[in-house]
């Protein structure tokens, strides 16, 4: 049996590199023993997989439809031997982590750190930015988002829940006065934060029943910190996420207005690519970040 897997992974492996000589680098093994192990296959299976040729390296029609079945197996293979040994294994290695620049510098930023304190062979590379990355193309392990799950090629797992408020600056509200319905809000200038989902379409309250608002106004801005900084200079109502509100309306710089209006926002997603195994050391930290806001929710 274990020559047999050693026979099928030399096929895909030279495919995959390209020939027999870049296999043969990438693996460490001699390009002669990959050639034997792949014609051994070909004689065994009774059909030609490959076309060879000095320039070029191709698939017969039963070579694709053998590396097709052949690839997806070997993967499994690799992700169970991979589950077994993360599940005993110390969580170690690098770890890329994206996510929005506030909430990871004033938030996030400690609970990760704590994570690493606990996990000494564990090292972050924490990307900090106000958009969405794709994360198979950059390399992204995994990604802390403020949303309402959509992309279906992405895995999401809750990690804690999140407060928005509609705020203003104290002398907007007294020259015309606090909205008292989420229509009020259409004709009143509000400001767009361009990285919310919805964006100009407020999801509210109204009588306890769910409804959309549509606003607008003279600021559009993909940054909730601008959106903030507009609002205390009197620019408009804002949606903020409390962890930056809530300093503000303590310091009087900010008035929230519609608190019973607000709906249940968007909570905090640790979002990874689909795939059928999640690294131990990623597990590890969704885990730990779990435990942490539940201990430490976000205020």
């Amino acid at each position: 049996m274990s020559q047999d897997l050693a026979r099928i992974r030399a096929f895909v492996q030279v495919f995959d590199a390209g020939g027999f000589s870049s296999a043969a680098r990438q693996h460490g093994r001699s390009k002669a023993l990959l050639s034997k192990y792949v014609t051994d296959l070909e004689d065994y299976l009774g059909v030609r997989l490959m076309n060879r040729t000095t320039r070029k390296l191709s698939l017969t029609e039963a070579g694709e439809a053998y590396y097709r079945e052949a690839s997806q197996l070997l993967q499994q293979l690799d992700d169970l031997d991979a589950t077994i040994s993360d599940q005993t294994a110390e969580p170690r290695g690098l770890v890329r982590v994206s996510a929005p620049r506030n909430f990871g510098e004033t938030t996030l930023a400690p609970a990760i750190f704590a994570f690493m304190a606990k996990n000494p062979m564990i090292s972050i590379d924490l990307r900090l930015e106000d958009r969405y990355v794709d994360l198979v193309d950059e390399g992204i392990d995994v990604a802390l988002r403020i949303s309402m799950m959509t992309d279906s090629s992405l895995i999401a797992r809750k990690i804690a829940d999140m407060r928005f408020y509609i705020c203003a600056s104290p002398e907007l509200v007294a020259q015309g006065g606090a909205p008292k319905t989420t229509d009020d809000l259409r004709g009143l200038p509000c400001i767009i934060d361009t990285n919310m989902a919805g964006q100009a379409n407020w999801r509210l309250y109204e009588n306890g029943k769910p409804v959309s608002v549509h606003v607008s106004g003279p600021v559009r801005v993909n940054s909730p910190v601008a959106a903030m900084q507009a609002a205390i200079a009197g620019l408009g109502f804002a949606v903020l996420p409390s962890y930056l509100a809530e300093p503000s309306i303590t310091a009087g710089t900010l008035v929230q207005v519609l608190k019973a209006q607000m709906s249940e926002g968007p909570s905090l997603q640790a979002v990874y690519p689909h795939r059928r195994h999640l690294a131990g050391k990623v597990r590890a930290l969704i885990d730990h970040l779990v435990d942490w806001f539940a201990q430490n929710p976000v205020r």
